[in-house]
């Protein structure tokens, strides 16, 4: 009777042991955000030139005494209150509490989640940052840093949102 063992050879052993050593590196390797580096992740966003929309924006505030700040993008807000000292960055995952309502006063959508701040709408990215944790603020976000020309469910494309938050 004849007994066939397998003959591994030199580079088959180098081969295994080559896959083992990267597999083990990308397994351990840190390529995403943590807690133990810093976050690299920026808001990525077009600045809004958008007039008929940003006064549209201008009066919502005026009629509901809001004393808003202009962010660079376009964005108006205002900070009712900072929350910690310690800021949250797009790496982080939150929990927020919030009211979003059209500039006609109308609500469409209210409640608590928890999110990556990487994955929400470009507007938020850019300026939940400014407050932390026990934050409260008012957004008013032009439609291309909400849900742009193509909408989303409810809300019509093109259409400008006011957002009422609390950073938990």
């Amino acid at each position: 009777m004849t007994h066939f063992t397998p003959k591994i050879t030199k580079n088959a052993y180098f081969l295994a042991i080559f896959t083992l050593f990267f597999a083990i590196i990308a397994l351990f390797s840190n390529t995403g955000c943590s807690k133990s580096s810093a976050c690299t992740l920026t808001a990525n966003y077009p600045k809004d030139v958008n007039a008929t929309q940003k006064a549209s924006m201008i009066a919502f505030c005026t009629t509901n005494s809001i004393n808003y700040t202009v962010d660079s993008s376009g964005i108006l807000y205002q900070i009712i209150n900072p929350g910690s000292s310690t800021k949250v960055n797009l790496c982080e995952s939150l929990s927020i509490t919030y009211t979003g309502k059209f500039l006609n006063g109308n609500q469409f959508q209210t409640g608590t989640f928890t999110s990556a701040l990487s994955g929400l709408i470009p507007g938020w990215q850019i300026v939940v940052p400014y407050i932390g944790k026990g934050g409260h603020m008012k957004i008013l976000l032009p439609s291309s840093l909400a849900y742009g020309a193509q909408g989303n469910g409810t809300i019509p494309g093109n259409t400008p949102l006011y957002f009422d938050i609390v950073l938990n």
